[in-house]
């Protein structure tokens, strides 16, 4: 994957977490997204940027345009220093909350994007990557 262009934007307030949607939104429409996978990307990333904050304790988000080979995307990296997941599974089935939540976004965010990872450690802190592709 060749980076064409990357931010780093820390998130540790409300405020933060919300700019950082921003600016998904700002380079996904940049490169032409189409409103839906726009509106994916966004949804998704706008989720971990809160979970970053509220789970996680504040961390930060990595942007990054890129291209592999012609092909045009987007990538997010969300990173904290928090808890961690103990059970990485459990974390992304609909229904399951340790905030009280719907327990929708984790799962969610990873249904909305056309690549996601997550690595976590208990004690040390979660990084979650998402990926979409412009459609050509």
């Amino acid at each position: 994957m060749v980076s064409v262009n990357s931010v780093k934007v820390d998130i540790t307030t409300a405020e933060q977490a919300s700019a950082a949607r921003r600016l998904v939104q700002d380079w996904a429409t940049k490169l032409g997204f189409s409103a839906i996978d726009k509106t994916k990307f966004v949804t998704a990333a706008s989720e971990l940027a809160r979970n970053t904050l509220v789970h996680g304790g504040g961390g930060y988000m990595d942007l990054t345009e890129c291209n592999v080979n012609g092909r045009i995307g987007l990538q997010a990296v969300f990173q904290d220093s928090g808890r961690g997941i103990a059970n990485i599974d459990q974390a992304l089935e609909d229904g399951y909350s340790t905030a009280k939540s719907l327990g929708l976004g984790l799962g969610g965010a990873k249904r909305l994007v056309n690549e996601f990872s997550i690595r976590s450690e208990v004690g040390v802190g979660t990084t979650v990557s998402i990926t979409q592709w412009k459609r050509r």
